[in-house]
């Protein structure tokens, strides 16, 4: 490139959308390093402190999505929209990109439509299987969709490019051998272990159920390694002190994930975009449990693309109590499953989505 390239971003209200965008961002950084940045956010949402914590600029608009358990509230919604659309337009209008790149939640759709009227290029990335109304719509006037599945609705297929999600490069770079990472987490090397992860706030489902099964754990002579989240901790660690949890590790939050995974022989977690991209490069068997209230049950429809080509599992939260346990040890007790599903999982691995993503978008704009 000749000219000193400026790039707009725009993508919030989640860590599942505004991770990535920082991630293409990043990738972009070290191949252009005097590129220029400016992100579009929504005012009061996480973005607003992440991608300045990035190095990133971003500017707020007044956007929100529909309110559907106040409908009240959406009285000033095309008002806010009409407001946000004009934002937009006059800070794309004073930056002037080369070209946009949007990844999904409340402030990319203003953006990126007043970004597409103005005839600079725009790029979609869609982390779920489930393509989001934002997305969808802009789609039609994206130059390419990113995607993390190789099919997504809703998008006309000659644009999608099944890239992957950007995740976390200590994921990608820190996996180690099993045994060698069980012994680092003072874990017997020898026996099998299960990793429950459940976000930062942890799953009441996922918690509720190692509560009911912590006895067949110990009778197993498993390992568990149970995040429980931020929200259940004390009640648990109060919980369980008079119980038998002598292979069970309690923690509220697990900062070294690569570490976590590493020693993992089986993981059971909820089927959030970004947690199911890690899941395939950590390339461990899983048993996913979607949680049911996601926008259009999202995670529902990322955990059956895995379910389908026999990579996971899934156990739905309204049916836990029938089928975690067996479900779960079907995977335990059969090393030739396990095999399976790891084999499968490779499918999905990309670890290297963020460049070959920025690979695409630097061969259109060229």
């Amino acid at each position: 490139m000749d000219k000193k390239l400026k790039i707009l971003l725009s993508g919030g209200g989640t860590g599942g959308h505004i991770f990535p965008a920082i991630a293409i961002a990043d990738e972009i950084r070290k191949r252009f390093p005097d590129a220029e940045f400016l992100f579009i956010g929504a005012n009061g949402k996480m973005e607003m402190e992440k991608v300045p914590q990035a190095g990133y600029k971003i500017e707020g608009i007044d956007i929100a999505g529909i309110d559907r358990g106040n409908l009240l509230s959406n009285l000033g919604l095309p008002f806010k929209i009409l407001k946000s659309l004009s934002k937009s337009k006059r800070i794309i209008k004073n930056f002037a990109p080369d070209f946009a790149v949007g990844t999904g939640g409340f402030a990319s759709g203003p953006a990126l439509y007043e970004a597409s009227k103005m005839g600079i290029p725009i790029f979609i990335q869609e982390q779920n299987a489930h393509a989001g109304v934002t997305n969808k719509i802009l789609s039609k006037k994206a130059k390419a969709v990113f995607t993390a599945y190789p099919k997504v609705e809703g998008f006309p297929a000659e644009k999608i490019k099944f890239l992957g999600n950007p995740i976390r490069e200590n994921i990608v770079s820190g996996m180690q051998e099993t045994s060698h990472a069980k012994e680092k987490m003072g874990l017997d090397k020898d026996k099998l272990t299960i990793l429950s992860v459940g976000g930062s706030l942890g799953s009441r489902t996922l918690n509720n159920a190692w509560k009911s099964h912590l006895k067949q754990i110990v009778d197993k002579d498993y390992q568990l390694i149970w995040q429980t989240g931020k929200l259940d901790y004390k009640d648990i660690l109060a919980e369980t002190k008079d119980t038998d949890t002598r292979n069970i590790q309690i923690l509220e939050f697990i900062k070294d994930m690569e570490l976590a995974y590493s020693a993992a022989d089986i993981i059971v977690s909820r089927a959030g975009a970004i947690a199911i991209s890690e899941l395939a490069v950590a390339q461990k068997p899983v048993l996913l449990v979607p949680f049911p209230f996601a926008a259009e049950d999202h995670q529902t429809k990322n955990a059956m693309n895995l379910v389908e080509k026999n990579a996971a599992r899934m156990v739905k939260d309204s049916e836990m109590q029938e089928k975690f346990w067996n479900t779960l040890s079907e995977i335990c007790e059969n090393e030739n499953v396990r095999k399976e599903m790891s084999d499968n999982l490779k499918y999905f691995a990309k670890p290297n989505a963020a460049k070959e993503i920025v690979d695409e978008i630097i061969k259109v704009i060229k």
